[in-house]
């Protein structure tokens, strides 16, 4: 059982970390089912110096959203209260955001609209991170990687706007 004092897990936690895990995992991914850098339309873009291999990405994900699930499970479990309905709401929020810019970019084909998302998720991401590391410092810890990787991705919206 998660205490309080220490939010060390235990193995009854394991089932409810899972889910977690599980379920950010397939909300992040699931835009992607509707398409992605396969396509002819973004193989045919410039691509920027700082483009990563496409590889990278798929394995960043996945740790980052099962970052977020262990995250948002420890503040799940935190005594209810503001600061918990607070840092809920912004993950809901962000994670809204996330969900949003793979279908803007990738099937909108609008690389500036995909900007402004981008930048919108960082923008609440950061309130995020600072809210979730109020109710358990471990779970604001956890979102540092993915509050870094944003950043870069939007850097690299940015350059896909310029070269293109």
């Amino acid at each position: 059982m998660l205490t309080t004092q220490t939010a060390r897990l235990s193995r009854g936690d394991l089932p409810g970390v899972l889910a977690a895990i599980l379920l950010v995992n397939v909300v992040g991914a699931a835009p992607a089912a509707l398409g992605g850098p396969d396509s002819a339309w973004f193989q045919r873009l410039v691509k920027p110096g700082l483009y990563p291999p496409p590889w990278v990405f798929g394995v960043v994900w996945t740790t980052l959203f099962t970052l977020m699930g262990v995250a948002l499970y420890l503040v799940w479990r935190a005594d209810a209260g503001r600061q918990r309905r607070l840092a809920l709401g912004l993950f809901a929020a962000q994670m809204a955001f996330n969900v949003a810019w793979t279908p803007t970019f990738f099937q909108a084909q609008n690389l500036t609209l995909a900007l402004g998302v981008i930048l919108g998720l960082l923008a609440l991401l950061l309130p995020t991170t600072v809210a979730f590391y109020r109710v358990r410092r471990r779970a604001g810890l956890l979102l540092v990687p993915y509050l870094l990787w944003v950043a870069f991705a939007a850097v690299l919206n940015y350059r896909f706007v310029a070269v293109n």
